[in-house]
């Protein structure tokens, strides 16, 4: 006797059946309450991500740009003159975006 295998085992299709019929019975909020919800905890967020503000100060140093060094006009990084692939109209193109 041929067995198909592509059809469903029938453990299987009761376990899913059952779990189908507890989803349509279960108590889900609808789309209108998820949505009154979400913007109600939307205006309870004034501080920012995580309920807390920080206030700090980020220092950063800025190096300029050195005499042997150019910044690429296509991916705008700051290269050795070395890595020029082309320049054109002005502007120098390093041999990653080139390549």
């Amino acid at each position: 006797m041929a067995a198909d295998y592509d059809e469903v085992r029938s453990d299987v299709k009761e376990s899913q059946e059952s779990s189908l019929e507890a989803l349509k019975s279960a108590n889900a909020p609808d789309a209108r309450s998820v949505v009154l919800d979400l913007d109600q905890a939307d205006g309870l967020d004034q501080d920012g991500p995580g309920g807390e503000f920080i206030w700090e100060e980020l220092t950063v140093h800025v190096i300029p740009q050195a005499n042997d060094e150019f910044t690429c006009y296509s991916c705008f990084l700051v290269r050795h003159r070395s890595r020029i692939a082309r320049e054109k109209d002005g502007h120098a193109y390093c041999i990653e975006c080139e390549g």
